[in-house]
């Protein structure tokens, strides 16, 4: 008498419930194979008890459709056209606190595994990514532009009124605790975005070599082109600048 094979992998294929046409297999393998072949997979994931104390303990869930749980069973399992639904939406409303990880009694991190699910979500140009990250190309178009969003002075209960009593928390006399602290702080919105233009060039450089500039065309093609364009610009201004100091030394 033969034993049949058992697998926790699930293989099968189809949504009944969906209305949604079926994502091609070799699509759906793509997809996850960029997910298991990232270096902190096997790290954050290590199998399941299904005991649920990541869900319990998770913010998110009380308010959304999301559930640790859910995701580690999904990649556990390879269930591909779960680990595709999921990252259409869900993977977007976890918080990234890592209470699940804290948890987890077999040392999983659900939320590091969402880390690398929204990284793959970006690098295959996935509408639900181009959704979430739309908001932040401002923020991005400032941070590359000045080298800052904010500074410290700017988070106060004026600017923040929707923050509630919670703002008490880093409200701080700031002028009065810098003096306790003897070195030069960028602390004031006077001076929040004076950054040296080497400092910007490395920032530049930084976010090529890691590619956060290749991730950021494949979501948004128009601020990609204006970033680059202002990159360039800026790195003239830095070859002008050394071309103006060995003058000066001859």
């Amino acid at each position: 008498m033969s034993e049949t094979a058992t697998s926790r992998v699930q293989t099968h294929i189809g949504d009944p419930l969906s209305q949604e046409p079926p994502v091609d297999r070799d699509k759906l393998e793509e997809i996850f194979q960029d997910i298991q072949a990232d270096l902190r997979f096997d790290h954050e994931l290590n199998g399941c008890l299904n005991c649920g104390i990541c869900t319990a303990t998770c913010p998110a869930a009380h308010y959304y459709d999301f559930s640790p749980r859910e995701i580690v069973q999904l990649l556990w399992t390879e269930n591909l056209e779960g680990i595709y639904d999921a990252m259409q939406e869900k993977i977007w409303a976890c918080a990234q606190c890592y209470t699940c990880a804290a948890r987890c009694p077999f040392g999983n991190s659900p939320g590091g595994l969402v880390m690398l699910m929204r990284e793959t979500a970006i690098k295959h140009g996935m509408e639900s990514a181009k959704n979430v990250l739309r908001p932040f190309s401002r923020v991005m178009l400032k941070l590359i532009s000045t080298g800052n969003q904010l500074s410290p002075d700017m988070i106060n209960p004026q600017h923040f009124a929707d923050w509630g009593p919670n703002i008490t928390k880093i409200d701080a006399p700031l002028k009065t605790l810098r003096k306790a602290i003897p070195m030069p702080t960028l602390n004031t919105t006077a001076t929040a975005w004076e950054v040296n233009l080497k400092t910007s060039i490395e920032l530049y450089t930084i976010w090529e070599e890691t590619g956060v500039l290749d991730q950021l065309e494949t979501i948004d093609e128009n601020l990609f082109d204006v970033i680059t364009d202002f990159m360039d610009e800026k790195r003239d201004d830095w070859e002008d600048f050394l071309e103006e100091q060995e003058d000066d030394e001859d």
